[in-house]
């Protein structure tokens, strides 16, 4: 069985979720051959995890210096709405890419070109989405924008996602799911839509006890840990981790954090301050998601899935004008197991009160728990790995 996977290369996240996949794919059928294709953070990604990489061209979104996301100059470049030069270049390097592979099935997620290059060339072909349409923020200078998307959006964006056999969403079905604000999908394509779960590596009962787990990463054992995993394009999350790492110069002693930056080329080495540890790349970070006791990030929605899964409550600081995020990070607030903080209002001072309020607060904690109990039977790598292999062997 031949399987080609083509995340979104945009942050880690979407390989990141295709990753396991495909090494569940082996693990259980050694004679599988997999290829990526994909483009700059996910092709070091990839690289890492030890998989075969077809670089692509890239796509992407304009962010100012502070991490915001920067639609006038986004719309400004064709990237967003898949201009004609830009999708055709994507286009033919995914059928070139295809044809040298000749896979059995290919997995896109977040990304129409290798959804129209299997389609070309016959390939039966699946689909990974958390965002079924592009969302442009509700503010005055966009507010023509923001129709016109919303005219165009679920008719021309929902009818290319669905170029796929199959739509797999890996969220928690509702009350839990999380991309709630992100996923208007028609009842047109709701047939070939489905809610597999968070495809999370590493599930929470397979690690070792949270005390065992803080013993063997030689963590205090009784100061709360708050573990904050920094994701995203470069740019985005450059300014929030320069912000973060002033605040975490002189942190109060009570506390102990370990920040990962999320750069998945980089030396294990951490740069250690007191009760503050600064990791570039962290491969293990699921030991110490389970040995946290509060995570600070981002808002991307498979950040907060793995918290969830592993029941732990959460500081989200969503990136400025990435509507995605902040529908996320609502979500997740209305759950009662996060709270927002707003990156301009981010301080020594906010982030503190913050996290000594949650952590007094036993509902958050509890809260989590309780979530991470109801949504414990939910596989979203099973159910994903069993969905490519009868596609790529014609069961569906």
């Amino acid at each position: 069985m031949k399987v080609q996977f083509a995340p979104c290369g945009i942050g880690l996240g979407h390989a990141g979720r295709c990753i396991p996949i495909a090494k569940r794919l082996l693990s259980e059928n050694g004679t599988a051959q997999i290829l990526f294709s994909t483009y700059t953070d996910g092709v070091r990604y990839v690289r890492q995890e030890g998989f075969a990489v077809a670089e692509t061209p890239p796509v992407g979104f304009k962010v100012k210096p502070d991490g915001t996301v920067d639609f006038r100059q986004t719309v400004a470049n064709p990237d967003l709405f898949f201009a004609s030069f830009k999708l055709l270049r994507q286009v033919a390097a995914e059928i070139r890419v295809m044809q040298h592979f000749r896979p059995d099935v290919v997995v896109s997620d977040t990304r129409v070109s290798p959804l129209i290059a299997s389609r070309t060339l016959g390939i039966p072909r699946l689909c990974i989405l958390n965002q079924f349409q592009v969302i442009i923020p509700r503010r005055k200078h966009f507010l023509r924008l923001a129709k016109f998307a919303d005219i165009i959006g679920l008719a021309l964006i929902g009818k290319l996602w669905t170029t796929g056999l199959h739509v797999m969403i890996p969220d928690f079905p509702e009350p839990y799911t999380l991309a709630t604000g992100n996923l208007r999908i028609p009842k047109s394509y709701r047939k070939r839509v489905k809610f597999i779960g968070p495809i999370i590596e590493k599930n929470e009962k397979e690690l070792p006890s949270k005390k065992a787990l803080r013993k063997k990463l030689g963590l205090d054992e009784e100061k709360p840990l708050i573990f904050a995993p920094i994701s995203g394009p470069i740019k985005e999350k450059a300014f929030l981790t320069g912000i973060l790492r002033r605040i975490f110069n002189g942190f109060p002693e009570n506390f102990q954090v370990v920040m990962s930056l999320g750069y998945p080329d980089a030396l294990i080495k951490p740069a250690r301050n007191g009760n503050v540890s600064i990791y570039k790349w962290l491969p293990n970070r699921f030991e110490y998601l389970k040995a946290s006791d509060l995570v600070l990030s981002r808002a991307g929605h498979g950040t907060i899935a793995q918290a969830l899964c592993y029941g732990k409550p959460m500081i989200l600081v969503p990136t400025p004008s990435h509507t995605e995020q902040y529908n996320n990070a609502k979500k997740a607030a209305q759950l009662g197991i996060a709270k927002i903080l707003e990156q301009k209002n981010l301080t020594r001072e906010t982030l503190v009160k913050t996290a000594e309020g949650m952590l007094k607060n036993e509902c958050y904690t509890g809260r989590a728990e309780e979530i991470k109990t109801e949504v414990r039977g939910i596989d979203g790598l099973k159910t994903a790995v069993e969905t490519i292999r009868q596609v790529a062997e014609g069961e569906w």
